[in-house]
């Protein structure tokens, strides 16, 4: 214990020094932004705004690269690989951060050994909609519509939390649905709106526009309490499943064996941004969350979560592929 104590008030240490010589440190040129899903997810949208804020203080332009697929393990795999100099960052989730692992017979990155923290961005709430078409108006109407049709009714996901968000409300329900996967989140909402799939569950960044034109239906938020965001839609526990709690979490990492100077430049150049009270109230614009941290505060956080999404997968009953 006196050991840990000291390695990690060491670690706490170094990092305050490492800012301080940041200064000494700017990208060489442009920063790449990878991003593990489609242009029109919740994470695509986050990017884009990380992008224009982080071009002023880091000097060089700043651009959005959407390599989507494999549940993005396409987008972690050259994230990992690309020069640890700064200049490619990974805009991620608990998809590749998180579930994968526990969702993948293989992946071929480490979470945790090819990357190197950088800033946790926020969370994206996310909520079950269903298309205008379907007669169910709350959580309890939808399970009794797949209690009457059992395997008929079917949810669509994008990403791991839709995955893993469907499949435990199924088996906290008592019921049996019908995964549909899709390699991004645009294309499995378009199903939905278009009556080709029964529901999904969708971050509010992606899905709030459609909802507000009246094309998707929200019958609850995914938290276990009401979001901030969608302070009228009841949470998951709220209609009817007491135990269910799932959100997404955003965050930035580079390369592994990034350079310390590098590391503290872009943490200080992301927390600078969003603790921006007209910055947050953008991304609160766009159904986002947005707060952030230190970079070993990222790292800890990505080992918990890792612990708890294979404790979530493994308790939905979703068997690795």
């Amino acid at each position: 214990m006196i050991a840990r104590r000291t390695l990690l008030g060491a670690a706490g240490a170094a990092f305050p020094l490492a800012r301080a010589r940041a200064q000494a440190w700017r990208p060489a040129h442009t920063v790449t932004l990878l991003v593990p899903f489609a242009g029109g997810s919740g994470t695509d949208a986050v990017a884009r705004i990380l992008a224009d804020l982080l071009a002023k203080p880091l000097g060089v332009p700043v651009v959005v690269d959407n390599r989507a697929g494999a549940n993005g393990s396409i987008a972690a795999q050259a994230a990992a690989r690309a020069a640890p100099d700064g200049t490619t960052l990974f805009v991620t989730t608990n998809t590749t951060h998180s579930a994968n692992p526990s969702l993948m017979k293989r992946i071929d990155y480490d979470p945790v050994a090819d990357f190197t923290p950088v800033a946790r961005v926020g969370n994206l709430p996310f909520m079950l909609v269903v298309g205008e078409q379907v007669p169910a108006r709350s959580l309890q109407e939808l399970l009794a519509m797949a209690r009457r049709k059992p395997g008929e009714v079917t949810y669509a996901s994008g990403n791991s939390t839709g995955i893993v968000a469907g499949a435990t409300m199924a088996r906290m329900g008592g019921v049996e649905m019908l995964h549909v996967p899709y390699r991004s989140t645009p294309p499995a909402m378009t199903d939905v709106m278009a009556g080709r799939v029964t529901c999904m569950f969708v971050d509010i960044a992606a899905g709030l526009s459609n909802i507000q034109a009246g094309k998707l239906r929200v019958l609850a938020m995914s938290t276990r309490t009401r979001s901030t965001l969608m302070p009228d839609t009841p949470s998951m526990a709220e209609a009817g499943l007491p135990d269910f709690d799932i959100t997404s979490w955003n965050g930035v990492f580079g390369p592994a064996r990034m350079p310390p100077e590098a590391t503290a430049t872009l943490n200080a150049a992301i927390r600078g941004a969003i603790e921006r009270p007209e910055v947050r109230r953008r991304f609160a614009d766009i159904g986002f969350e947005a707060f952030s941290g230190t970079p070993h505060e990222l790292g800890q956080f990505v080992q918990a979560e890792l612990v708890q999404w294979r404790q979530l997968i493994e308790a939905a009953g979703i068997e690795k592929e």
